[in-house]
């Protein structure tokens, strides 16, 4: 009985961490800048300029905002474009997973004995991992241009600094989830592959 639930919890799991990672796709402000709010004039003017992977965005303290969409994908910066390949794959590798761990939970009457059953589980898995392992790979490439950024903004006043923005955040407790949900499913089917000790 513990172990149906503990693999529709995984299954949960998974699935709610796959939705994050989806969402962070159309999100906006992956990378945010402030400029301005200094005090010390009649009117503070704020400007924020914003960026994700489709298009950079400037917005004013009047709720203005200007954007400009990337264009042909030949003119985007080629790590925006890893970025965008990486989280597509993990998903389209999550949908997958999905659909396989689907077929071999012990609860539905689809996907063959338990022998199988166990093995379309172990393939879910792998799968899982590996879309997780592409994500993360790209939140983390993107990370890593956003610190690198604002750390030379530090040595060249005169640049813009960036920050990490939600999408990101978001994006890694996804991953997160979706590991806790692998780490689950591989306990269930670890614990069948026992042999039963006779006392």
């Amino acid at each position: 009985m513990w172990r149906r639930t503990t693999q529709i919890l995984a299954l949960l799991l998974c699935t709610l961490g796959w939705t994050f990672v989806g969402c962070t796709l159309a999100m906006d402000h992956w990378r945010v800048a402030q400029l301005g709010g200094q005090g010390g004039s009649a009117v503070v003017e704020i400007a924020w300029y914003w960026s994700n992977l489709w298009k950079d965005c400037y917005e004013d303290s009047a709720a203005l905002v200007n954007c400009v969409d990337f264009g042909v994908l030949w003119t985007v910066k080629p790590y925006i474009q890893a970025v965008r390949g990486l989280l597509m794959i993990g998903l389209c590798l999550g949908l997958l997973a999905t659909a396989l761990a689907f077929f071999g939970l012990e609860c539905t009457h689809i996907g063959g004995d338990q022998r199988s059953k166990r093995g379309t589980l172990t393939t879910a898995t792998a799968v899982h991992l590996l879309g997780c392992a592409s994500d993360l790979a790209g939140y983390c490439l993107y990370i890593n241009r956003v610190v690198a950024a604002f750390l030379h903004s530090k040595a060249d006043p005169s640049r813009m600094r960036y920050e990490m923005g939600p999408p990101l955040y978001l994006g890694l407790v996804g991953s997160l989830l979706i590991f806790l949900g692998c780490a689950s499913l591989a306990t269930t089917v670890c614990r069948y592959n026992q042999p039963k000790r006779f006392i």
